[in-house]
């Protein structure tokens, strides 16, 4: 009989897609998160000169799925821990390793997504448990605990009972306080703006122009009286075409999602809440039945602050785009985006497991809400590797006596990467008239 290797994950979820993978001789199981914690009921940190020690105990809801866990165990030789590849998850390992280990041969298994190839992969080539990740988290949860613990007393005495401080969200109600404190002692001044409604004397054709400068100096308008005797004085000016410009820029495509700016432009453009934006990015993550019944990690790791994406997907892309989209909106040489001086390299962008299932392939399998921020990390990712946009800009100064008036118009030349966004990034319909230099307009208001 085949010895089996008892597999611990996080979520049931994830247990439940992983299992299909691996075959009968794993025994995958869930701890359902952490499953030590500093104690409830006191402070939990031995301080010692510049020593802190926590004090960890078991978390008493985790009791009973521990010793489920210790039972589902037994006769298994090997203990992979397969919990995320952040600090929490390396936590999540350690604790798992202290309780289920002994006797057993312990190996730390690390994936970026959760795909039957990724996961045997990983499987393979396991590696150990990270101690730097460890303590990394264990720094963080004891500050956690040490502010928690000062700060929360005071709130009770001083606002009301129930409260609670932390780590970071203290430091955050500062910043906000002091923010406010800006904006009460803030003093508003006044100001004007002009704009000037022109036509051409031949063909009739309108010209909204706004005032930019007077006397070659920004224009600063302080009060209705100022802008009052400007206009009579300008009614009596003539308005001459004196620049025309033509410029084409380029608009290049952003690097793929890291955490932060997923759940910014998730905020930003589908009203999704960070909390929100992690839960459905987690179940994308885990895995989604599809088609076949067998449940498919859509997305790459959700936590990661590295805009790093493997060779083997960057050649994906690149040969989608240029099946997908044609040879005009492929770049000659691969997008390579650079990390922050503190980015986790190792980790990459979040991003599609397989750019070949396209949001509209999904759209039976995805609930609504789903779709939409798979959509959003899906375009995110192809556009990154799609050539920059073309705008061709059109700016026509005008001058009135010592004022300076200005329009100008944008208009796409070259999608690029906005294929991808035709619906939120229509061509402008504006077009500015065909005016020349030293053409007088007539002023209509």
């Amino acid at each position: 009989m085949k010895e089996k290797s008892f597999v611990v994950v996080e979520s049931p979820a994830k247990a439940n897609t992983i299992s299909k993978f691996l075959g009968p001789s794993f025994v995958v199981q869930a701890s359902g998160g952490h499953v030590k914690d500093l104690p409830r009921t006191r402070l939990g940190v031995e301080i010692d000169q510049d020593k802190f020690i926590p004090q960890y105990v078991i978390i008493t809801r985790k009791k009973k799925n521990i010793a489920k866990l210790k039972k589902q165990a037994k006769g298994c030789t090997i203990l992979y821990l397969a919990a995320d590849s952040d600090r929490e998850g390396e936590a999540i390992c350690w604790h798992l390793s202290q309780i289920l280990g002994k006797g057993r041969e312990i190996k730390r298994v690390l994936f970026n997504e959760i795909t039957k190839e990724a996961i045997q992969n990983a499987f393979k080539s396991p590696t150990q448990l990270n101690q730097q990740k460890i303590d990394a988290q264990q720094a963080r949860r004891i500050l956690d605990r040490i502010v928690g613990y000062e700060l929360s007393p005071l709130l009770w005495k001083k606002v009301c009972k129930g409260l609670s401080a932390g780590r970071v969200q203290s430091v955050a109600v500062r910043l906000v306080v002091e923010r406010e404190k800006e904006i009460e002692e803030f003093k508003p001044q006044e100001y004007w703006e002009l704009e000037a409604l022109l036509k051409r004397r031949h063909t009739q054709e309108k010209i909204e122009a706004k005032l930019q400068k007077i006397d070659n100096k920004k224009a600063q308008i302080k009060n209705e009286k100022e802008s009052l005797n400007l206009i009579e004085r300008l009614k009596k000016e003539e308005f001459i075409v004196s620049n025309i410009k033509e410029s084409t820029k380029k608009r290049n495509p952003t690097p793929p999602y890291i955490t932060s700016k997923l759940q910014q432009e998730a905020f930003n453009l589908l009203r999704f809440s960070t909390a929100k934006t992690m839960r459905i990015a987690q179940q994308l993550y885990e895995g989604v039945e599809l088609e076949n019944s067998a449940s498919t990690g859509l997305i790459t790791y959700m936590r990661t602050d590295s805009v790093r994406i493997s060779e083997q997907a960057l050649k994906s892309v690149r040969s989608f785009i240029n099946e997908k989209f044609g040879k005009e909106f492929l770049p000659e040489k691969m997008r390579y985006y650079k990390n922050k001086a503190r980015a986790q390299a190792a980790h990459e962008a979040i991003r599609p497991t397989s750019v070949a299932r396209s949001p509209q392939s999904l759209s039976s399998f995805l609930d609504k809400d789903q779709l939409k921020l798979y959509t959003l990390i899906w375009n995110k990712f192809v556009s990154s590797q799609m050539k920059p946009a073309l705008i061709l800009t059109k700016k026509i100064d005008i001058t009135a006596g010592n004022c300076l008036f200005g329009t100008s118009v944008s208009t796409v030349k070259f999608l690029g990467f906005l294929v991808l966004y035709r619906q939120q990034e229509e061509q402008s319909a504006d077009v500015l008239p065909e005016v020349k230099i030293g053409e007088a307009l007539d002023l209509l208001s």
